[in-house]
């Protein structure tokens, strides 16, 4: 399509990464605007009616169209541009979204585990979590089909939608051995290829890392006690809301 592409955006929201990595893969240009989620701006909430991000400015003919909620910003792009990420396929396409799906799961699951306020529900936490790439690398295992991406040699939107999920356990990893992803060499090794594809590595800035960790200490959850218990030196400092 023909037109200004502006995705609104926030520095630590993997819904936003998802998007900028389908954008990348396909080639299209786009501004790129981060809000404070904390403090949004009136334009913002006058444009988006469920005030979250990502959402995609559409500049079209002398128009502008507000797309919001991520899944919908990625089926607009797969329709409009070039590139497809979907496979043509209409079973595998069905497929492919079913385990995208599966990848929001566990992003909630990700958001409970950080947020537990006691070690109790922190295991339990981990243990789903693990329970969940436990299917994931059963389906890994049962795709047939060499390469390193999820359908095998071609990177897909579901690549699209776990570079994002992989990237907080860069961060977990350096707090603690949770165990989360021990004994799946096949998610590991997808995590591993993720984590070097540029589109995935550009899909955040510099500052990502210590961003989240800041996140995560002002969660005043059982994670923040870990964090201040390696570093006591650590205080709880302003951090602004994923």
């Amino acid at each position: 399509m023909t037109g200004k592409l502006i995705l609104v955006s926030h520095h630590l929201c993997p819904y936003v990464q998802r998007a900028a990595i389908s954008l990348t893969e396909k080639g299209v240009p786009f501004e790129r605007i981060t809000i404070d989620l904390a403090n949004k701006p009136a334009w913002f909430k006058a444009i988006s009616p469920l005030g979250k991000v990502p959402l995609l400015r559409v500049r079209q003919n002398g128009e502008e169209t507000a797309i919001f909620e991520s899944a919908v910003i990625l089926e607009f792009l797969e329709e409009t541009e070039t590139n497809p990420l979907h496979p043509a396929d209409p079973l595998a396409r069905a497929r492919h979204r079913a385990w995208i799906e599966f990848g929001s799961a566990i992003l909630n699951g990700i958001g409970r585990f950080y947020s537990a306020s006691c070690e109790a529900a922190f295991r339990a936490e981990s243990e789903g979590l693990s329970a969940m790439f436990d299917r994931l690398e059963s389906e890994l295992a049962d795709r047939n089909a060499p390469g390193s991406w999820f359908a095998g040699e071609r990177f897909s939107l579901v690549d699209a939608v776990y570079g994002p999920i992989f990237r907080y356990f860069d961060v977990f990893d350096r707090i603690g051995d949770f165990g989360i992803l021990d004994e799946k060499p096949l998610v590991r090794a997808w995590r591993k290829a993720l984590s070097e594809r540029q589109s995935v590595r550009d899909a955040v800035a510099s500052d990502y890392p210590p961003r989240l960790h800041a996140f995560l200490l002002a969660k005043r959850s059982h994670l923040s006690e870990l964090i201040l218990r390696n570093d006591p030196a650590n205080s709880l400092p302003l951090a602004r809301s994923a």
